[in-house]
């Protein structure tokens, strides 16, 4: 198992399929983009496989969550997935993506075996879409969104990032959205991982500052909490359910204690948290020939090391040199 010293057990394993995107969201990056990893540098389909199969195998990963940058940007991606979904023990599979080509992938992504899906949407308004991502693409999130339902990769889930001055007055209007098409909502507090190191905690709007928007308009309830496990979302019933929207205080509300989450980037390195310092380099193990106990060994230590708490609220904080789009949500 993949433990640590504070008694945390990582079975759900994000890994990023690239760096780049195909939006240049503002609190993301900057307009013209990032230094991309050059080709050589990043895992191949292979030693992709690898490295999840190990994980899969060896280590007790559970569920397989396949984000980047933009993870619709690998080519390689129904192989990889199938790939994934043909191990014994099979894992849950996910993908977190920004919606743009989904509608076109979907049924393949379904047919290799995909259980679920996140988009990434903040706002409904073509005006506001374009300001934050500097792109004209909402139109194609939308149909992202309606082309995973309609492939069976449900429930849809919807993340939202609310930003103050940009966003903040659209919570209800994307709640209800969401409750028409049958998609589950989850809102998430923006998180200093930004590229620009721009990040404000007076810009981000807080989880309960969201609650308060959302019960304006319409009735919440808990969901009971000893359902939520290790998830990141508290949940909550919608007029009295079946309906649910979900709300991430990763800032306000950490949920570390419950952390289960190890992360491999595009170009092979464990990050064993979000915000951590420092990463294990699992490429160089595979290419210098290393055995599958020689990397779930190296897996293991990086995993051991987990700090208690991703620290964004102590005063001595410093956000990691990676931005999001290089290490994978």
């Amino acid at each position: 198992m993949l433990s640590d010293s504070y008694g945390r057990v990582a079975t759900d394993l994000r890994v990023s399929l690239t760096d780049r995107c195909n939006l240049r969201c503002t609190y993301c990056m900057p307009a013209e983009g990032l230094d991309w990893l050059p080709k050589p540098e990043l895992l191949t389909d292979d030693e992709l496989n690898r490295l999840i199969r190990v994980g899969v195998t060896m280590l007790g990963i559970e569920e397989v969550r396949f984000t980047g940058g933009e993870p619709l940007l690998r080519k390689g991606l129904p192989g990889i997935l199938a790939a994934t979904t043909a191990l014994e023990p099979r894992p849950r599979t996910a993908l977190t993506t920004n919606g743009i080509g989904l509608a076109r992938i979907a049924p393949a992504l379904a047919e290799a075996g995909l259980d679920r899906v996140n988009v990434s949407l903040d706002t409904l308004d073509p005006e506001v879409f374009e300001r934050l991502s500097r792109r004209r693409r909402l139109p194609d999130v939308l149909a992202g969104l309606a082309g995973a339902a309609e492939a069976g990769l449900t429930p849809v889930k919807v993340n939202t990032v609310l930003m103050r001055g940009v966003n903040d007055t659209e919570a209800v209007d994307l709640l209800a959205y969401c409750l028409e098409h049958g998609y589950r909502l989850r809102f998430i507090e923006q998180m200093p991982l930004d590229a620009q190191h721009g990040w404000r905690r007076d810009d981000m709007i807080t989880a309960d500052e969201i609650l308060d928007r959302l019960g304006a308009a319409y009735d919440l309830e808990p969901e009971d909490a000893q359902e939520r496990g290790s998830a990141p979302a508290e949940s909550f019933l919608v007029n009295g359910g079946p309906a649910t929207v979900g709300v991430i205080g990763s800032v306000t509300r950490p949920f570390c204690g419950a952390c289960d989450r190890v992360r491999l980037t595009a170009d092979g390195q464990i990050r064993n948290c979000l915000f951590a310092r420092e990463e294990s380099d699992l490429r160089a193990l595979l290419r210098a020939g290393a055995d599958d106990a020689e990397i779930a060994g190296r897996w293991r230590a990086a995993v051991a090391g987990k700090l208690p708490g991703h620290g964004i609220n102590d005063p001595s904080f410093l956000q990691p040199a990676r931005p999001m789009s290089a290490i994978g949500g």
